[in-house]
């Protein structure tokens, strides 16, 4: 297989896109989820984030990159208010919808009617789920980092609620996302089907 090299003189000498889509693709396929909130409205808001990261299961954290605050985001206004928000994985039975959730709506467009999704609700949770989803997650804002190279965020969240297929539960707690390809994306707009190739045992010396 023929390769090529870059270095640092490339990105900064030349314009237009391409490194954008270059360095968005770089890391592979990554799970893309839909990240539900809602204001003191009541208007529901979905941002679509590929950059879902686990960060412990005792207690169980989650976390994910927002983009510099130097336009309105409302995903990140209603999560401070609020304190609630939930991630919602998707399907390729999804793709069309999920993908529309990565348009640029107005603060009092209500998404969920905008694009089709159906507001689910649990009591004494803020945040809406999205009823279409196999597997739904609530979490209570914990804390955000910003990181000071890029201006972005690290939010984290306490994972509250998991609404969930039965069927994709293992006896052991293993979550097969494989067995309905829950969506992977590349990129800005690339989504892949999620597939099992096995599972392996503990690795020891």
């Amino acid at each position: 297989m023929r390769e090529k090299h870059f270095n640092s003189n490339d990105w900064a000498t030349r314009e237009g896109s391409y490194w954008n889509t270059f360095f968005n693709t770089i890391s592979g396929p990554r799970t893309v989820v839909m990240i539900g909130t809602e204001d003191e409205k009541g208007i529901g808001n979905i941002g679509l984030f590929n950059s879902m990261v686990h960060l412990g299961a005792n207690p169980p954290l989650l976390g994910f990159i927002l983009r510099p605050d130097t336009v309105p985001r409302h995903t990140y206004k209603n999560i401070l208010q609020s304190g609630t928000y939930t991630i919602n994985h998707s399907t390729p039975k999804l793709l069309e919808k999920t993908h529309q959730t990565s348009a640029k709506y107005t603060a009092d467009q209500d998404e969920f009617a905008e694009i089709g999704f159906n507001k689910e609700h649990i009591a004494g949770f803020h945040a809406p789920f999205i009823e279409q989803s196999p597997i739904k997650i609530g979490l209570s804002f914990v804390e955000e980092h910003k990181i000071e190279a890029n201006q972005t965020r690290l939010i984290v969240g306490k994972v509250e609620h998991v609404i969930i297929a039965e069927q994709l539960i293992e006896e052991d707690g293993y979550i097969d996302c494989s067995s309905i390809s829950t969506l992977l994306t590349s990129g800005l707009n690339a989504y892949h089907s999620h597939q099992l190739i096995k599972r392996v045992s503990y690795a020891r010396p």
